[in-house]
């Protein structure tokens, strides 16, 4: 019962996020191992494929202990405060390039959207090669008890940071200054 609660109260919460646009159906990608997402037509130019997580993954992933900043940015397509955000994300890319430092965002968008929406957004946006997919309908309760102190999944977007055994949590759209302030505490 918990279980089915957890499952409705994360897409309601998803989804109550202002649309921003609307969303097109097309093919999905419903393998739960990893796997990819192709661009969807032959005449796309060449770009890597988005790689695809189960929570299983997404937790070996999230727990990467050592010397490597990893920050990790929970989003949707759909979600205008992560839309925001991005930029300040992809400014620190650029800017850390050389560091030991490593920015991924992870996409909580439906399957219904892989193949159509989610290629297009992070093509537009340029993180492509930064962006992970995860089907947020698999994430239960557990998962998040097993990942983050404070997040329970109700909402986004969501930044995790970890280096070595030190982490940080953080609900909702960051600025430049406090992204900027929250890596600094891990790289001084």
């Amino acid at each position: 019962m918990k279980k089915i609660l957890l499952s409705t109260l994360l897409a309601v919460t998803l989804f109550s996020c202002k649309k921003e646009a609307d969303k097109t159906q097309e093919n999905t990608a419903s393998n739960d191992s990893i796997s990819t997402v192709v661009p969807e037509t032959e005449t796309a130019p060449a770009t890597v494929s988005l790689k695809v997580l189960n929570p299983q993954q997404t937790t070996d992933f999230l727990q990467k202990k050592n010397d490597t900043l990893y920050v990790t940015n929970f989003f949707a397509t759909w979600c205008g405060p992560c839309v925001r955000e991005i930029p300040h994300f992809k400014d620190k890319i650029v800017e850390l390039k050389d560091q030991p430092v490593k920015i991924t965002f992870i996409s909580l968008d439906t399957k219904e959207v892989w193949n159509s929406e989610v290629p297009r957004f992070v093509d537009k946006q340029g993180i492509r090669n930064n962006t992970i997919l995860l089907d947020g309908g698999q994430l239960d309760e557990k998962f998040f008890k097993n990942n983050f102190e404070k997040w329970d999944g109700g909402a986004i977007p969501f930044t995790y940071m970890r280096k070595g055994d030190k982490t940080d949590e953080y609900l909702g759209m960051m600025t430049p200054d406090l992204l900027d302030s929250k890596i600094k505490t891990f790289i001084k």
